[in-house]
C-alpha cells in the first residue's frame, strides 16, 4: 500500500518519471529553493569552469523527491557536459561499471542514484577510479585470469542518496562536496507549482496553488503529482480551471488533510495513541501492527511527521505529541503512574 502513496517522495512509475523531467529546471537560476546548496554548487561550477578542469565528486543526500536527480542535471547541463544516468541496485558487478566508465569522456558527469546500495565489491572496484581516474579490470577468471589497468578520462561522480547513513565511510571520504537537501516551504513550493502550471498551460484562481502547496509535504516531487491529480479532477468535475473548491474536493477525495496526511500517517498516528497508550513503542512494532514494513515507515512516514512536531523519538521508542493528538481529534492516553515500592521499615 505505502510503496504506491500519492504524497510519498518516491517516483511511482516511468510515465510519472517522465512527466516530471519535462517539468524539471534546466539551470541553476530556474531552480527554486535549497538557497544555499545552489549558491555553493554556482561557485563551484564557475571555478571548475576557469581552471578548465571537471568538478569534484558530489554527494547529494536528503529524503526522496527534493530534487537530487534534478540538480544532478542541472549540473551538467551548466558545465556543458554529457550526463550518464544508473542506479546503486542496477551495478551488480564490476563489469557493469566498466560499461559505463569506458564510454566516459573528460568532463561527463556520471549519476548514480540510491548509491548506497551499491555492492562492496562493487564499490571497491570505483573507489581507483574516483581517486586517480583508472581501474584494474580482470579479465578471465581461475589460471588464465590477468589484470588490466585501464586508464580513465577525468569525470565527475555525482551520487544520490535517502539514507547517506549506509554509505561506507571510505566512499564517504571520496566525496568533495557533499549536500544535504531540506524540505521545501511552503512559498518556495508555490513557485514551483506556479512554473509547473504555466508549463503545463493549466489555468487557476488566486490562492489555489498555495492549498496545494501546504500539503505537499515539502517535496516538489509530490506537489507536481497532487497538480496532475488536481487537474485531472478539474477537467472531468469543473470547468478545467483550478478553484478553491475544486481543489478541496479532489485533495478530499484523495484522503488528503490539510497538512498533507494521508489514511498510513493517520493510522501510524491512532496505533500509537490506541495500541501504545501513546508511546513509546517500538518500530519494529508499530510495523507489525500496520502490517507495514520497517523502512517504508521510516524513509516514508516518519521524516515528515518528525518535522512537523506529531512524532519524537526516543531511546525507548516513538512518542506521539499533544498536537498530533488535537489534529486528529484523539484525546490523549493519561500515562499509569508506576507505583512506587514502599519502604522496607515503612511506619503503618
Amino acid at each position: 500500500m505505502a510503496l504506491s502513496r500519492i504524497i510519498g517522495g518516491q517516483s511511482l512509475n516511468e510515465a510519472e518519471e517522465s512527466f516530471n523531467i519535462s517539468l524539471r529546471p534546466k539551470s541553476l537560476a530556474e531552480c527554486v529553493g535549497q538557497q544555499n546548496v545552489r549558491e555553493k554548487i554556482a561557485i563551484a561550477i564557475a571555478a571548475a569552469k576557469q581552471r578548465s578542469e571537471p568538478l569534484e565528486h558530489i554527494l547529494f543526500y536528503g529524503p526522496p523527491g527534493l530534487g537530487k536527480t534534478t540538480l544532478a542535471n542541472v549540473v551538467a547541463n551548466e558545465m556543458g557536459a554529457r550526463i550518464r544516468c544508473s542506479s546503486g541496485p542496477a551495478l551488480a558487478k564490476a563489469g557493469d561499471v566498466m560499461g559505463l566508465l569506458s564510454n566516459i569522456n573528460t568532463g561527463d558527469v556520471l549519476f548514480i542514484d540510491e548509491i548506497h546500495r551499491l555492492s562492496t565489491p562493487v564499490e571497491e572496484f570505483i573507489y581507483p577510479a574516483m581517486e586517480d581516474f583508472k581501474v584494474d579490470f580482470t579479465v578471465d577468471s581461475g589460471l588464465h585470469a590477468k589484470t588490466i589497468n585501464f586508464p580513465l578520462k577525468a569525470f565527475t561522480l555525482i551520487g544520490a542518496t535517502t539514507r547517506a547513513g549506509l554509505l561506507s565511510a571510505p566512499l564517504r571520504s571520496r566525496f568533495g562536496m557533499l549536500y544535504h537537501l531540506d524540505f521545501y516551504n511552503s512559498e518556495e513550493l508555490t513557485e514551483i507549482l506556479a512554473r509547473s502550471a504555466e508549463l503545463l498551460q493549466l489555468q487557476y484562481e488566486d490562492g489555489t496553488l498555495e492549498l496545494i502547496a501546504d500539503r505537499s509535504r515539502g517535496t516538489p516531487r509530490v506537489a507536481n503529482r497532487l497538480l496532475k491529480r488536481v487537474r485531472d479532477y478539474a477537467q472531468v468535475k469543473g470547468s478545467g480551471v483550478l478553484s478553491a473548491d475544486i481543489v478541496e474536493s479532489s485533495l478530499k477525495m484523495e484522503q488528503i488533510d490539510s497538512l498533507g496526511l494521508d489514511e498510513l500517517d493517520r493510522a501510524f498516528l491512532r496505533a500509537l495513541v490506541n495500541v501504545y497508550n501513546g508511546g513509546p513503542a517500538g518500530i519494529d512494532a508499530i510495523a507489525a501492527t500496520l502490517g507495514e514494513e520497517r523502512d517504508t515507515l521510516e524513509d516514508v512516514v516518519e521524516p515528515y511527521l518528525l518535522q512537523i512536531g506529531f512524532l519524537r523519538r526516543t531511546k525507548r521508542g516513538r512518542e506521539i505529541t499533544d498536537q498530533a493528538c488535537e489534529h486528529l481529534g484523539i484525546k490523549p492516553h493519561k500515562k499509569k503512574s508506576t507505583p512506587t515500592q514502599p519502604e522496607l521499615f515503612s511506619e503503618e
